[in-house]
């Protein structure tokens, strides 16, 4: 896909979320909003992955650790051929629906189970280090959230990461400032996350996390990188494309009514009319 083509899907994806979100009644939509760009570049360009190689032993992976934000995950997997779109958009998060609201590895597509915060990253080193002893040559991505970042075992996950010289690990942050309860630098303060990789021996790339162009660079110099892990932090906006949600944390968590809805899938439209 060229960068055009990547940012109208992502646009794409974000409708697809609030219908999705709209019609559970649920959902986690400020930050599926914010993640939207980046998993469209992962998933329509930069991992080697599809719907027919779910279980091809050199295939890329892929852990949502910020997993409560699920809905832009699912929708580029039904979108991407993992399974039925219409089954996603009428049964997400009803009773006994395989779809629930973290990642489900029953689901294809989906690698592991997540959403307890804090896991993700440790998991993907141990992923990263498993093909390293195997002599595969395939690259792990992991995405957290910044609130997730006040989580100890995250902090386990960057020293074990540098420590073992995973230059076939690539960790993205979506550092939109928000969480459930208000700005993360209220909640426990975070400072420049810049400054704090690079001492654990990571490759530390700041950029605009809703510039498509800026994503795609950014994966493809983590890509280059030799001897150590990326970070790629990923300043974005929560709720972005949807003017009443953009940098409000009440949209962290927050089911729309029939109104609001409408409002949201019109600022959506026009988003994506004026990139054009």
């Amino acid at each position: 896909m060229t960068i055009q083509e990547m940012k109208e899907k992502a646009m794409d994806i974000r409708m697809d979320v609030v219908t999705l979100i709209h019609n559970a009644g649920c959902g986690h939509i400020g930050g599926d909003l914010s993640e939207a760009d980046a998993l469209v570049a992962l998933y329509y360009k930069h991992m080697n992955v599809s719907a027919g190689q779910v279980k091809d032993p050199d295939r890329d992976r892929f852990i949502l650790s910020k997993g409560h934000s699920v809905e832009s995950l699912y929708c580029i997997l039904a979108d991407k051929g993992y399974f039925d779109k219409q089954e996603l958009m009428t049964t997400y998060s009803a009773y006994l629906s395989r779809f629930i609201g973290h990642p489900n590895n029953k689901i294809p597509g989906i690698e592991v189970n997540s959403g307890s915060l804090g896991h993700g990253l440790s998991v993907a080193v141990g992923m990263a280090k498993a093909a390293k002893m195997m002599g595969k040559d395939y690259h792990v991505y992991t995405l957290l959230g910044d609130g997730e970042l006040a989580e100890g075992s995250v902090w386990e996950g960057v020293m074990a990461g540098g420590h073992f010289h995973l230059d076939n690990l690539t960790a993205l942050i979506d550092r939109n400032g928000l969480q459930i309860s208000g700005s993360t630098e209220d909640v426990m303060a975070q400072g420049s996350q810049e400054s704090r990789w690079a001492p654990f021996g990571w490759n530390v790339i700041s950029i605009p996390g809703n510039d498509m162009a800026a994503i795609d660079a950014a994966l493809t110099a983590a890509k280059a990188v030799k001897g150590k892990p990326t970070v790629i932090i990923l300043n974005t906006t929560k709720g972005l494309g949807v003017s009443f949600m953009e940098n409000n944390y009440i949209w962290h968590h927050k089911p729309m009514n029939e109104e609001q809805y409408q409002l949201a899938m019109a600022s959506l439209k026009e988003r994506k009319v004026h990139m054009s």
